[in-house]
């Protein structure tokens, strides 16, 4: 039962990770542009979720508000100032998105202090279900089932939409659609926006379960890096397979061997590195 428990603990991580890393992995796929801001976003989208349910709202309204106004956040950053260092060397890209996550982190210990809060699981998912001997805390099971519809709709929307279309089709060559006559300007803040909104959402999921602490993001983004270069860059399965990997191997081992839980992620990281410099699933 204990394994059981902690399978289904790392399931729920790891889709929590997939959030994270799929939004990272689109944005290098389209932009080829490494955004070391994501974890901030991720932070953010954690302690919006917090602070609105302190303000008396809703956790059910809270987290997607949250996740929306980091997708805004992201998306004036990126059309005010990241657009303009794309065709620089990476060292700018590095620098400037450094920057932007220590400010968000510097901001968030203004605004909430440097000691973090908790976060109560929302009406209705609070308690555990109880089937036979084993117990299971109802809200982590809501993550489970949450994400993987979101992972479902996300890929229809990858694969079956004109939007969808556009951004494989951008990962390609954004040359040849500008010259079919798309703003791609556009496309790229619309992208860039999605995949911060996308970690806020990971980030305001999380809150009921680990709490908010200002140094969460840092965590979260080398977790991020560790599932898009074990799934492949801009490999949407990639980040599937890899975040449910991740998660899984780490929640077992901190059963097993609790000290070597983090440490078992990174070999297998650089194991994949050596055998498969690509990942998993990546083209490039």
């Amino acid at each position: 039962m204990t394994y059981l428990f902690q399978v289904l603990n790392g399931i729920g991580l790891g889709m929590l990770y997939f959030l994270l890393a799929v939004g990272l992995s689109i944005i290098f796929g389209l932009l080829q542009f490494v955004n070391f801001a994501h974890g901030a976003f991720y932070l953010l989208g954690a302690y919006l979720t917090y602070d609105l349910v302190e303000r008396g709202m809703s956790f059910w309204l809270a987290m997607p508000l949250a996740a929306l106004i980091v997708a805004i956040v992201a998306g004036v950053t990126e059309a005010v100032l990241l657009r303009r260092i794309y065709k620089l060397p990476h060292t700018f890209h590095i620098l400037v998105t450094v920057g932007i996550a220590l400010f968000i982190q510097e901001l968030v210990i203004i605004l909430w202090g440097p000691l973090g809060g908790n976060v109560s699981a929302p009406d209705g998912l609070n308690g555990v279900v109880i089937w036979g001997d084993f117990i299971y805390p109802k809200y982590r099971l809501f993550t489970i089932a949450f994400t993987a519809v979101l992972a479902l709709a996300l890929y229809w929307a990858l694969e079956r939409t004109r939007l969808g279309a556009i951004v494989r089709a951008g990962s390609e060559s954004t040359e040849n659609m500008a010259l079919l006559g798309y703003d791609t300007l556009r496309i790229n803040t619309v992208v860039f926006a999605a995949g911060a909104g996308l970690a806020g959402l990971a980030g305001g999921l999380v809150s009921p379960i680990r709490g908010v602490e200002p140094f969460m993001g840092v965590e979260a983004l080398s977790i991020a890096f560790v599932v898009v270069v074990i799934g492949g860059m801009g490999s949407y399965v990639g980040a599937l397979v890899a975040g449910i990997l991740v998660g899984v191997v780490q929640s077992l081992m901190a059963t097993i061997w609790p000290e070597g839980a983090r440490l078992m992620i990174y070999i297998g990281m650089a194991s994949i590195i050596v055998m498969m410099p690509r990942g998993l699933f990546g083209r490039a």
